[in-house]
């Protein structure tokens, strides 16, 4: 869908040359020069590992008569390559502003080594890949630098530029005929923007490393609250010479999703099968919900997702991740039989565990698909009166006050985990909320992992790290303190239909109605994807506010006051009627990280107990039920003993099984763990203590060993001794 460019809203770019910030050393059209190999642009910069033909400011013919401009980095010997194309407006080599040593601290981890000075911003190192054998075409996107026409924020007009630049591009007579899109943030949704919108014989493949798949709802309104600081500062460091779309302009006049954001969105599902190396991590406050929503929703069968534990700058420029990336896109560019697709897990999983946490992070484990397969959601109810998260509904109802229009203030509840846990998956979170000063409120929601002493625990996004976390910047770009969520209460109405209470809710945005002040409204608050491991003891703190609490993207974005609309008092109801809860996705464990359980595990079946009902009533009627056929998965024979059994002298006929009120094993386990946690509650309630001692392991551990050993035990022959 596109929307009439006359309808949208532009404002006036610097000129290259007078903007303050921009790194601009002129036009250069035909310009070519050999950077010999051991070139270093500046001192301890990465030295030309081979020799580099450069072309600058090369014209490339756009379908409606204008001209965008690249800067072409070639091997100068040897055969035809293919060609990777970073496509953005932040400027080519020497101009834009943005640059790692301005971005964050620390140059986000990223050594001088890895990068040769000649890289754009967020794209791959033209050194680096003219050695792997590709060249590396920078493009400035239409309105940047000396490129014709208006920037615009994604949409059928850059892909039709990415479309004319592909046909270009695999033209030329040092290029093999294939051409690969490659980089990060705005290259990355640039990617999938195009490869949802067309398709083009010589593009083999693309490596869309963290984007986006909807402007409006992932980044510029997320949950219907306007947040257009990003995109103004984004749009203050491009320089070039004519306009760019005004996008916080738009919001204004567009609050509502309508056909002006609809032009924006990027369908993954409409991808043709091209081949898609996605990654994704959960330290970024722009990307983490797109990379991941677009990898899952992408309608090619040849994609793999790769989730990492560092900041995505970082990732960018790691050594295996551009060797892998290099083995990619050899396969389908070059046609290299490397193993690619037979050897490469169609999911790599990452899970953190946080600094000061004796959980290890899992790093870039096998997975079949994102999210996995085996996981399965609990529920966890909101106590305003203990702050806490329980299994069961509180009976009673309670209340917790914050105010709204605060940087501070927030109504916080705990949970702890009394084993092993991992969480991956989008968590929500259903809210009974009232606002008696206004008629409309914004809640955000945040899960913060817990030390087993309680302390508030942080994720740092490279290692090593020069400080210890708490001295570390607080910057998104640094640290990561964990997953949000966030809505305007107005914006429930446009809610979409759920198939199930257990579906993340999701919402259209297409329309709005006021709350009344005072009036109780349910919230149902989506929160982007987690990622985290829990020893036993650890456990999470479920915080909700009126106000963004993740950390700035950089420094430059930190609100020095409340940002939002906010006025009064903002009230959690919880228990009685108000059933508030959390919803979390784990992954079912079997020996701490082997088999799925989900199959036979299903919290709807009807002959499960509900513990947080009356115990004894639901054991009673559960016993009077028709017995059913116990679960026996392993094909073992069962045996009924009793409590004199004597040893038999002669084989006698196997008993026949005992009949099972449980439909399936994993009926029984969840029941016993439910009443432990009811019992466990109960002791702690009174202050009872009991001692403890080793517990009996009765697990068959391996089913094959058990049929043998029940095979030869069998042919013994144990006799009663006969006595005189």
């Amino acid at each position: 869908m596109s929307f009439p460019p006359s309808k949208v809203t532009y404002k006036p770019l610097l000129h290259p040359a007078e903007h303050p910030a921009y790194r601009y050393s002129g036009f250069h059209p035909g310009r070519v020069t050999t950077l010999r190999k051991g070139h270093v642009k500046q001192p301890g910069y990465q030295a030309f590992p081979v020799d580099v033909t450069w072309e600058q400011d090369s014209a490339i013919p756009m379908r409606d008569g204008i001209k965008l401009y690249a800067d072409i980095f070639r091997p100068t010997h040897g055969d035809k390559v293919p060609a990777i194309i970073p496509y953005s407006p932040y400027g080519k080599v020497d101009s834009g502003v943005q640059s790692y040593d301005m971005m964050g601290p620390y140059r986000m981890g990223i050594p001088f080594q890895r990068l040769s000075g000649y890289e754009t911003f967020e794209g791959p190192n033209p050194a680096e890949w003219a050695e792997r054998g590709y060249a590396v075409v920078d493009i400035d996107a239409r309105g940047a630098g000396h490129s014709e026409g208006n920037i615009a924020f994604w949409g059928q007009q850059e892909a039709e530029d990415i479309y004319d630049s592909i046909t270009w591009v695999s033209q030329q007579p040092w290029c093999n005929g294939s051409v690969v899109l490659a980089g990060n943030s705005w290259l990355s949704i640039a990617q999938t923007n195009f490869v949802s919108r067309f398709t083009h014989p010589a593009l083999k493949a693309i490596a869309p490393w963290e984007g986006l798949s909807d402007p409006y709802m992932q980044q510029t309104c997320r949950g219907g609250i306007p947040n257009a600081f990003f995109n103004e500062m984004i749009v203050r460091g491009f320089g070039g010479l004519g306009n760019v779309e005004d996008v916080a302009s738009m919001l204004r006049e567009h609050p509502l999703y309508d056909e002006y954001w609809e032009s924006k969105k990027i369908d993954t599902t409409k991808m043709s099968d091209i081949p898609a190396y996605f990654t994704a991590s959960y330290s970024t406050g722009l990307h983490s919900e797109g990379s991941f929503e677009g990898f899952r929703a992408a309608s090619t069968s040849k994609k793999w997702l790769r989730v990492h534990n560092s900041q995505e700058w970082h990732d960018l420029y790691a050594v295996a991740a551009n060797d892998d990336l290099q083995r990619f896109f050899d396969f389908y560019a070059k046609g290299i039989q490397n193993g690619w697709e037979e050897d490469t897990p169609r999911v790599r999983l990452t899970l953190l565990g946080f600094e000061g946490s004796p959980a290890k992070s899992i790093i870039e484990r096998a997975e079949e698909q994102w999210p996995p397969a085996r996981l399965y959601t609990e529920r966890y109810f909101l106590d305003a009166a203990t702050k806490s998260l329980t299994s069961c509904r509180p009976q009673n109802s309670s209340r917790s006050v914050h105010e709204g229009h605060s940087l501070t203030d927030s109504s916080d509840f705990k949970l702890v985990f009394p084993e092993y846990t991992e969480l991956c998956g989008q968590p929500f979170v259903k809210l009974f909320m009232s606002a008696p000063s206004h008629d409309d409120l914004d809640v955000v929601v945040q899960i913060r992992k817990l030390s087993a002493s309680g302390d508030l625990l942080e994720s740092l996004n490279w290692s090593p790290m020069p400080l210890p976390a708490p001295k570390v910047p607080n910057v998104n770009v640094a640290k990561h303190l964990g997953p949000q969520g966030m809505l305007r209460a107005s914006h429930r109405v446009s809610i979409m239909p759920r198939s199930s209470e257990d579906d993340v809710p999701s919402y259209n945005h297409r329309s709005r109605q006021p709350i009344s002040m005072g009036e109780i409204v349910e919230l149902m608050v989506p929160v982007w994807p987690i990622g985290v491991v829990y020893e036993a003891g650890e456990g999470l703190l479920l915080r909700i506010s009126g106000h963004d609490m993740s950390l700035p993207e950089i420094e430059a974005l930190k609100p020095r006051e409340p940002r939002d609309e906010n006025r009064g008092q903002h009230i959690v109801h919880t228990g009685g009627e108000y059933d508030s809860y959390l919803v979390l996705p784990r992954i079912a464990l079997g020996e701490r990280g082997g088999f799925s359980i989900k199959d036979d595990f299903n919290t709807d079946d009807a002959q499960i107990i509900d513990l947080c009902d009356d115990v004894e009533e639901g054991i009673q009627s559960l016993l009077k039920r028709e017995p059913v056929e116990p679960s026996n998965p392993f094909d073992i024979p069962i045996f009924i003993t009793e409590a004199k059994a004597s040893i038999k002298t002669e084989p006698e006929s196997q008993s026949e099984p005992v009949s099972s009120p449980w439909k399936s094993g994993m009926q029984l386990v969840q029941f016993r763990a439910t009443a432990e946690q009811v019992a466990d509650d109960y002791l702690k309630e009174n202050k009872i203590k009991l001692h403890s001692s080793r517990k009996r392991l009765s697990t068959i551990r391996d089913p094959n060993a058990y049929r043998r050993g029940q095979e030869d035990s069998s042919k013994l022959e144990i006799r009663r001794p006969v006595l005189d």
